[in-house]
Parts: C-alpha cells; structure tokens; sequence
C-alpha cells in the first residue's frame, strides 16, 4: 500500500516516504528547470522517491486577472521536457474530462484537485487513460467519503489510485489538518499523501490573493511523517515571493535540503 509503481521513479524500492515537489504552476522553461535539477539531485541522494510537480493551468483563481498559466500545451511540453532530462516522473492537476486526456499525453500522474474530487466524469476521465490518478480530499469531505472516489476510478479498470490529505475548512481564512485522515484514507488500500504546502493556506483573504503559513512547513510535513503518511506534496520555488501562483505558501527551494533530512530523522525512528 506504500508503494508507487511509477515509470522512470528512482528508488522505489528505498523504504523511504515518497515526494511530489516542484512549483505550483509552469512560469515557464528556466524556472522548471532549475527547480526539477535541485529536486532531482537532491532526491537522489537522499534515495527519496521523486515526482515532479506542477500545474499547467490554474483554474482555481480568486480574482479574474489572477496568472493562470503560460498556455496549456507550452506548459506540458516544458513540464515533459523538465521529466525527460532529469528522469523523473511528473504530475499535474486536471480540472474537465477534456484535459485529462490532453495531460495524460505528457505527465505520468493526473491530479484531481479537493474542490473537484466528487465530480464523477472527471473521476472516470482520469482513470480511462490508466495512469496514476491522485485524488485530493476536498476540503469539506470526510475520510471515509473519498472510498467513492476511489471506486470510481476502480470502475475504470484502474487501480493506481492515491489519495492526499491537504486540510479541511476552519472558518472563512483558514485550514486544519486532522492527521486521522492518514490512517482512516489508508484503510482505502490505496498509497495517502499529506499536501504539506496547500493544507497552510489562508484561502478567501479579502486582497483576492491567497496567504499561507509557510513557518508552519516543517511541522505540518514533521507531524505527518509521524502518523505514518506514505507520501508527502510540497510545493517548492527558489523565490516564493516573487512566485506567479501560491508564492504565500510555499516552501524556499533552498530549505527543502534541512527539512528532508530531518523528516528522514523522523521516518527512521517510526519504522
């Protein structure tokens, strides 16, 4: 159930946790790049099973005018581009029936993000193509209610499923992380990660522009070592104040280094 059977994944066999990390969007060649070669190179020293993260599109925005993205198609040929030279697998959110077919072209991974993880065609769409499919607990959704998501895309046929815990709503600005989420989605029989970026978010600020609580990294992803979660999501930049989308919570490319290494600490002493 730990385990993620993934073409072009580096050590799976390690008995380490597993990562999705890159940054919340594609600004574009450069910027992916350098992301995906620090992850990579560090990843593989750590023998940290990796799988490049970004979105292509983001279409969950506050306000009109918000970056959404370079373009669809430029953004997964970068994103491909970024998998290929460094030879990782990569994810990217879906958000209609229609893209998931266009994405499966270029990423091995489609995501479902948690607004959309009841939305049945989409659900089918995902699992039609047979890649890895991770489903994002909405935030407003039981543990024990995301086993539906799960049977719908098992009714495609296909069973590379995970799931992510990424917070639940606590008023109108904030998230909690209920860490029974990791145990209760695990019964599910499908590989849980914990989105350690997305689940600080500080969502619906009245500037139309997300806040976060990046200060809170190590412990929310420290915390979910512990309960035993099978993969962790950290969204990452090497400047997240000048990031296009969700530079309020992400994690500075140059701290992912301390922070791996004391989550390895803590991974070590739970098994």
């Amino acid at each position: 159930m730990n385990k993620i059977i993934i073409p072009k994944l580096k050590h799976a066999d390690s008995d380490n946790f597993f990562l999705l990390a890159g940054p919340c969007v594609v600004e574009g060649k450069e910027n992916l790049l350098e992301i995906a070669g620090h992850l990579s190179q560090l990843c593989h020293e750590l023998k940290i099973p990796l799988v490049l993260k970004a979105s292509y599109k983001k279409a969950n925005r506050s306000k009109l005018n918000s970056f959404t993205g370079i373009g669809n198609e430029k953004a997964l040929e970068i994103l491909a581009l970024a998998g290929e030279q460094f030879g990782l697998p990569t994810v990217t959110d879906i958000h209609t029936e229609q893209e998931a077919s266009l994405a499966a072209k270029y990423v091995d991974v489609l995501q479902i993000p948690a607004f959309l993880c009841r939305q049945t065609d989409l659900l089918l769409a995902a699992g039609e193509t047979g890649k890895w499919v991770n489903i994002k607990k909405g935030q407003f959704v039981s543990a024990y209610s995301m086993k539906f998501a799960v049977e719908k895309v098992k009714q495609t046929g296909n069973n590379n499923i995970m799931l992510t815990e990424r917070g639940t709503t606590f008023g109108y600005h904030d998230l909690i992380v209920d860490y029974r989420n990791i145990p209760d989605m695990q019964k599910h029989e499908v590989p849980v990660v914990l989105d350690v970026t997305h689940s600080l978010q500080q969502p619906n600020q009245e500037s139309g522009v997300t806040g976060g609580r990046p200060d809170l990294i190590p412990t929310i992803a420290a915390a979910g070592i512990a309960a035993g979660v099978n993969g962790l999501f950290i969204e990452t930049h090497p400047d997240p104040k000048n990031a296009k989308s969700d530079g309020a919570n992400m994690l500075s490319l140059n701290l992912m280094e301390p922070l791996l290494k004391k989550l390895l600490k803590i991974h070590q002493a739970m098994i």
